[in-house]
């Protein structure tokens, strides 16, 4: 069975270096928010772009909260979040005391700005986007609007890891980039992490004491902070997998782009790329009718795929309870996740295994 993804392979490609680098961790005695997360924090930042600062925390919907908080989001703020993201994103925005409000994708499955007025209100104080499955949002429209209604803007980069849009890399569009750096993710640890990412280095000064019991040096607490400290283990691995980043890209761009040259089923809808943006391919995402007849026709060939994701986060019962949304609301929404699968993608495939998930795709008949 070709897998969806498998990590053993990332780890198998630089082995050795992950090795060494666990031991210089064990053996440096210091485990917590030391040299290792210090380097990474530099190492990512300078590596996104010029001016950005980066606070490394435990996971993604840490960053979410704790990066809009230090940006100043409180109780009752609303957020404008699109309504095909994951529900990581919509828990930060709730728990950092926002309110999410849903819109629409556009046709790259990316935020549609072009909804993102209407759902304006006295208590709207910003956008967070979502840079979905690999690919970095168009955000010419988007900063056009925030700036004409003075709100701030925020970037769930989760998935968009040195993905781009006219040059700039997500996460420094906004007033914060939010980053998961979980396993699976393209720049992905051996357990869960995080970073928030700004070029205004009070809103990092302020993530780094928030993270730290709200801390500015050792017992001396100035916020209500929580613990959510990126650990030296971590942010050593981490440090390994960013210095073959161009490589591992290389590899998913391939897989890619030999998917879409050769995946021609008709009934097949293939996911689109939009001028100015390049894609790092976090996913592969494809859209049918028959969503759960073509993923078992794959399985059956020994091809496994995944949805990514097949309930919308306000369609999940807490969402429901607390906010009574209900299916209907956000049409565009629901077809995408009635409809999309996501084929085998990850840093290393054979070309044998490329031209076999190209071949099943390629047979798959439908109901016929």
């Amino acid at each position: 069975m070709i897998p969806v993804n498998e990590l053993i392979r990332g780890y198998n490609l630089y082995r050795d270096e992950y090795e060494a680098r666990a031991i210089e961790v064990l053996r440096s005695g210091w485990y917590i928010l030391g040299r290792q997360v210090e380097a990474f924090e530099k190492e990512f930042a300078d590596a996104l772009g010029d001016g950005c600062y980066c606070a490394g925390v435990d996971n993604g919907l840490n960053a979410i909260r704790l990066g809009l908080q230090a940006a100043g989001i409180s109780v009752g703020d609303e957020i404008i979040v699109q309504a095909n993201g994951y529900i990581a994103t919509i828990l930060g925005i709730i728990q950092a005391g926002g309110k999410p409000v849903f819109v629409e994708p556009d046709e790259y499955y990316q935020l549609d700005a072009e909804r993102i007025a209407d759902a304006i209100t006295p208590r709207t104080k910003g956008v967070c986007l979502t840079h979905l499955y690999g690919m970095a949002t168009r955000m010419d429209r988007v900063l056009e609007v925030c700036r004409e209604h003075d709100l701030m803007l925020f970037e769930d980069c989760a998935q968009s890891h040195f993905a781009s849009y006219r040059g700039t890399n997500t996460g420094l569009f906004g007033d914060v980039g939010f980053f998961s750096f979980y396993p699976t993710k393209n720049l992905g640890g051996c357990g869960d992490g995080g970073g928030v990412v700004s070029r205004n280095k009070d809103i990092i000064d302020k993530v780094k004491v928030l993270r730290n019991y709200g801390s500015d040096v050792r017992y001396h607490n100035i916020e209500i902070g929580i613990n959510s400290r990126l650990d030296e283990m971590q942010a050593g691995f981490l440090r390994v997998k960013l210095s073959h980043m161009p490589e591992l890209i290389a590899n998913r761009n391939h897989i890619a782009d030999r998917y879409l040259s050769g995946i021609t089923n008709p009934l097949v809808i293939l996911p689109k790329v939009a001028e100015g943006c390049n894609h790092i391919w976090y996913q592969f995402i494809v859209r049918v009718d028959d969503q759960e007849g073509f993923r078992n026709f794959l399985k059956d060939a020994g091809v496994a795929t995944d949805i990514s994701w097949k309930v919308p986060p306000y369609l999940q019962p807490c969402m429901i309870d607390k906010y009574g949304y209900r299916r209907g609301m956000f049409p565009i929404t629901e077809a995408i996740c009635d409809s999309i699968v996501t084929l085998p993608m990850m840093d290393v495939m054979s070309e044998e295994e490329i031209d076999k998930v190209i071949e099943t795709v390629n047979m798959y008949k439908g109901n016929s």
